[in-house]
């Protein structure tokens, strides 16, 4: 597994904000699965929701 050297939001897979699609880039793996664990996290723990806002706010967008 080859990660890229930097996280950021993505500007084309992207749904609200591009912070799932920018961590699927990341560790090179289907968009898809990133978004389930933020569904799962946001009803089990309810902590999913506050963690996306967090990411979105703090991951940079990617500039292309």
């Amino acid at each position: 597994m080859s990660f890229n050297d930097k996280l950021y939001r993505s500007t084309t897979d992207k749904m609200v904000a591009g912070v799932c699609g920018g961590i699927a880039e990341y560790f090179n793996i289907d968009s898809t699965i990133v978004r389930l664990i933020w569904i799962l996290l946001f009803m089990g723990a309810g902590c999913g929701f506050i963690a996306y806002i967090i990411c979105w706010v703090v991951i940079p967008k990617r500039d292309r």
